[in-house]
């Protein structure tokens, strides 16, 4: 399929953007290219400062434009952001622009309408170099996808999300370099889909498969070792697991230690705190839940807690990890529940001169409200009086309340404590 006419080319969009006129002075990484050779009516200026990383977003760029002219200003160009664009025809795209950028490393190309485009095998040679590879929202369909990761040496990062993936196919070629897929926002919902993963990329890392409701992890131990043999990182936030034995099933993968699950079904009923404490239990080999750090202590206390969360459960109901706590710390009691409310009352003891009486204070009123208590304990007035706090486990000595507006409860008062009053001398 011929690149449309209309639109802007590649070239017209460096020319434009890095022209002496638009960028007089060098920032950052990058090179002022000087070509020795150009052809007759070159719209290409003199020179171009022409930057590594290429920006090149949202520019309604639809084809490439003369391709001797981006060899001649393209060739130390190592990152290429070409998202948001107008691009439809993979021709364009790679034998035309990738092709003639010998050095690139990383291609953005989400957003372009690339759905329709016939990728053939051989234009995935142009991409020798390129070791991360953005398709975000491209539509490209899975054939493709697997053209450009069998026939890209060095692949090791591919992202597809935002493509209406339901399922995917296998193939007999794997592509041994990819370590990171980030294939979010699609339709992934069977096991089946997600376990061609495995054959496709035995080298994979990390997976990102949020928002793709996933329903649910089968197969058993054996093959899930086998499955991902060196993956360490998994994200299936917002999937659709709602089966404590699909956590328990992460456990098979040998080198796994950092899980992302925030938002499955299974976890809505409990509150935050009981989230993370249960989960953390029943994911021994984890270091990071949803970024956070494990550390030594949160996880005791994590399978701590979950020991006597289920310590009420029938034995047919309880998981296979409880056993295992068991084991290791014993069968635990349950914890003495502990009222860490503030306390609101104290019944203290009144000395004015030779008269001692118990008398109940409400510790949310104030020194001066406290005097209008006692005026008929002490039978004196609230202006000829002054007040002593004891506190009978102190060492130190009275401490005076002087003053009228401070609450009572931040001197900490406890039952059995001592309130002096103190007659005011004329």
């Amino acid at each position: 399929r011929d690149a449309p006419s209309y639109g802007r080319s590649f070239v017209e969009v460096i020319n434009e953007k890095y022209s002496p006129e638009n960028f007089p002075y060098r920032r950052g990484p990058g090179m002022v290219v000087v070509p020795t050779v150009g052809p007759q009516g070159s719209p290409m200026k003199d020179r171009l400062n022409l930057p590594s990383v290429l920006v090149l977003n949202n520019c309604g760029i639809s084809r490439a434009g003369d391709q001797a002219e981006i060899a001649a200003f393209c060739s130390h160009v190592m990152e290429l952001d070409l998202s948001h664009n107008k691009l439809q025809d993979w021709r364009e795209v790679i034998s035309k622009i990738v092709a003639n950028i010998p050095n690139l490393d990383f291609l953005n190309l989400s957003s372009n309408p690339l759905a329709g485009g016939t990728l053939e095998p051989r234009f995935a040679e142009a991409f020798s170099r390129v070791r991360r590879l953005v398709l975000n929202n491209t539509q490209v369909s899975w054939a493709s996808v697997l053209l450009l990761a069998q026939g890209i040496p060095e692949l090791e990062e591919l992202f597809l999300c935002l493509n209406e993936y339901s399922s995917v196919s296998a193939s007999s070629v794997a592509c041994p370099t990819l370590r990171l897929l980030h294939i979010t926002d699609n339709s992934l919902q069977h096991w089946a889909e997600v376990r061609k993963f495995g054959s496709l990329f035995p080298s994979l890392d990390t997976l990102v498969m949020a928002n793709n409701n996933l329903a649910s992890i089968q197969d058993n131990k054996d093959i899930l070792q086998r499955l991902f043999p060196n993956l360490r990182s998994i994200n299936l936030n917002n999937s659709g697991l709602n089966r404590w034995e699909d956590i328990e099933k992460l456990n098979y993968f040998p080198k796994l230690e950092e899980v992302r699950l925030q938002g499955i079904p299974l976890l809505q009923a409990y509150t935050n705190a009981e989230r993370r404490s249960l989960m953390i239990a029943q994911l021994p080999s984890i270091s990071l839940l949803n970024g956070s750090v494990v550390s030594d202590s949160e996880r005791e206390d994590a399978e701590r807690f979950f020991i006597r969360y289920y310590l009420d459960y029938p034995e047919e109901e309880l998981p296979y990890r409880y056993h295992s706590l068991v084991t290791k710390y014993g069968k635990l009691e349950p914890l003495a529940e502990i009222d860490l409310r503030p306390r609101c009352r104290a019944q203290v003891e009144v000395h004015c001169e030779e008269k001692v009486e118990q008398v109940n204070i409400r510790l949310d009123q104030t020194v001066a409200e406290l005097k209008k208590q006692l005026t008929t304990v002490v039978q004196l007035s609230t202006q000829s009086m002054r007040l002593y706090y004891i506190d009978k486990c102190s060492a130190f000595g009275p401490e005076e309340m002087k003053y009228n507006t401070r609450a009572l409860h931040s001197y900490s008062i406890q039952d059995g404590d001592e309130i002096l009053v103190v007659p005011k001398t004329k």
